[in-house]
């Protein structure tokens, strides 16, 4: 389902409301509710506007559990960290319990670092099918999600797990999970907005599919539902 917004203010706010909704559903149903977050400028803001008041009384967040969908290769203390932005827009407003939060461990090699995230995953779910209950995505002008990367050969796993991949264009690894373990989310939504995006999104949304150049068009869950919030700026080429 797309959802389009006039204004960017209108769209956060609504995201806003979106996860609050799926957040006590969840735990109304499962008692605890287990999100993977996403990094970059987008949802910062939404971290930033869940803290208020408005919005963070609404939910019992020690029944909420904090994962990531990927990460760059990088110390948790670096500014490009996605953890780091997480845990000052997000975590310590609320003080959410360490124990809570699963991070990347980037002092690891990639690859250990995937493998162990993984096996993390695998724990927290005690064996069971890794489904979250809430996934959030962003779009990149280059149509990634997560760090699926054009030509990447993250792209064609076939296994819900997580992986190391290293992007030549930017001369760095990074860390994520792959298109099948992100669909068997219960709820996926992305957030878009800005001009900026407009060409990615007509691409993923409108383009025939070629996922090795638009990544994002992998993300298609067979049991779950799948939400766009965009603005009118990102959705003008729809």
């Amino acid at each position: 389902m797309i959802n389009i917004f006039k204004t960017e203010p209108e769209l956060l706010k609504a995201f806003a409301h979106f996860f609050i909704e799926k957040a006590q559903n969840t735990i109304a149903k499962y008692e605890k509710c287990n999100v993977s977050l996403s990094g970059g400028n987008s949802p910062k803001k939404i971290y930033e506007l869940l803290t208020l008041p408005d919005f963070r009384e609404r939910i019992d967040w020690k029944k909420i559990f904090f994962f990531f969908g990927d990460e760059r290769y990088v110390p948790l203390n670096d500014k490009r960290s996605n953890a780091l932005m997480v845990k000052m827009a997000l975590f310590d407003p609320l003080n959410i319990a360490a124990s809570q939060i699963f991070y990347i461990d980037t002092s690891l090699s990639p690859a250990e670092a995937a493998k162990k995230y993984a096996d993390t995953i695998t724990s927290h779910f005690e064996g069971q099918l890794a489904r979250f209950d809430l996934m959030l995505l962003g779009l990149g002008n280059n149509a990634h999600t997560a760090s699926l990367f054009p030509y990447s050969p993250v792209l064609t796993e076939l296994s819900a797990t997580v992986r190391s991949v290293f992007i030549s264009e930017q001369n760095s690894y990074r860390i994520t999970m792959t298109a099948p373990l992100i669909n068997q989310a219960r709820h996926i939504a992305f957030l878009v907005y800005g001009t900026s995006k407009a060409e990615a999104i007509k691409h993923v949304l409108k383009d025939a599919t070629d996922t090795e150049r638009y990544p994002a068009q992998l993300i298609f869950p067979k049991d779950g539902d799948l939400q766009w919030f965009l603005d009118e700026a990102a959705a003008i080429g729809l």
